[in-house]
């Protein structure tokens, strides 16, 4: 992990070094900052906390956005729907049937910064397509797969299964991909920043979750053939809009849905000095029966990134191997 960090810190430095952006301030004169090669400046750590579901609740059926008094309510109602003292002092204690809701039982509310507000449109939903605000129907095959998902999940509720070995376990427990890395980068419990840095050639995404970095080339080169976690990403400008097309995932990432035939469109346009809006195509034929497309505004944020040392102190995998292990041993020893 030292050398890793060591060799992050000098790809830092590098790209810091041949970098330089117009003031901040400009944009709000309607002028772009731009690099010293001419291209859009997109770089600093970005936000994309909020409450916004990504699916439009299904109670609110066509209203695609809400007052400015139906947010201020919606967001006290789902900081408290969330709120996980509240949900463990009201079941009594450690409520861990709440775990199938998303929520890691052990955490108070302390660890978890999943932000208290819409987004500044007030829209019900991040799709933005269909209009529905909902993800487009499902394939026969794809209905199987959620299907699937969903036994799982009550599987892991009723008690987890043994994990005889590493790739037993999901690729969030073995630190190979954060919940809301993606990509596509969606909000969720905490960890919701981005880092970027530019070069004329390259673009690199660096994700607070799980420190994953995306290094996007940008002279037009083909997708290459090899299968990565985060897919591989092409990059290109769109006028002041940083386009990155991204195929061959290796497996899922962290949305539900995907898979190794998704498909994404990422767009990042600098809207002002302080926002930065994200937006995503999405397609995948084997899970959805069309693309749908999320957006979600990021907001510039004047903290740095810190490494999120996922197995740092964390003994669980090594456990649960070693209980596998136990387990074999003592079924070898009875066997005799």
């Amino acid at each position: 992990m030292l050398r890793q960090g060591l060799l992050f810190l000098a790809a830092w430095v590098l790209v810091s070094a041949t970098t330089s952006a117009v003031p901040y301030s400009a944009l709000a004169q309607g002028t772009q900052p731009l690099t010293t090669w001419g291209d859009p400046d997109l770089q600093g750590v970005w936000d994309f906390r909020t409450i916004t579901p990504m699916e439009r609740p299904e109670e609110l059926a066509d209203k695609a956005t809400l007052t400015e008094e139906e947010a201020a309510a919606f967001a006290v109602a789902e900081s408290r729907r969330v709120n996980r003292d509240l949900i463990d002092s009201e079941a009594g204690g450690l409520n861990y049937a709440a775990e199938a809701e998303g929520g890691v039982v052990p955490y108070n509310e302390f660890w978890y910064d999943r932000g208290e507000n819409v987004i500044g449109t007030r829209r019900t939903s991040l799709i933005v397509d269909p209009p529905n605000g909902r993800f487009p129907p499902l394939t026969p095959d794809g209905q199987r797969y959620m299907d699937a998902q969903r036994e799982i999940g009550r599987e892991e509720q009723r008690g987890r299964p043994v994990a005889d070995k590493p790739d037993d376990r999901g690729v969030g427990d073995r630190c190979i991909m954060g919940f809301n890395a993606g990509p596509p980068m969606v909000p969720s419990a905490y960890n919701n920043n981005i880092q970027l840095f530019q070069t004329a050639d390259y673009v690199v995404i660096l994700n607070e979750m799980v420190h994953n970095a995306r290094i996007v080339p940008l002279d037009g080169r083909s997708h290459g053939t090899i299968r990565q976690w985060a897919g591989d990403s092409r990059g290109r400008w769109d006028n002041n809009t940083l386009v990155v097309d991204t195929t061959d995932f290796r497996q899922e990432t962290s949305l539900n849905g995907s898979g190794p035939s998704m498909h994404l469109i990422e767009r990042f346009t600098r809207v002002d000095a302080d926002t930065l809006n994200y937006e995503v195509i999405t397609e995948n034929p084997e899970i959805w029966t069309s693309p749908w497309t999320m957006q979600v505004p990021m907001r510039k944020n004047l903290d740095d990134i810190y490494e999120y040392a996922c197995h740092e102190g964390n003994y669980s995998m090594a456990t649960i191997l070693r209980g596998a292990r136990l387990e074999e041993l003592a079924a070898a020893e009875a066997a005799r």
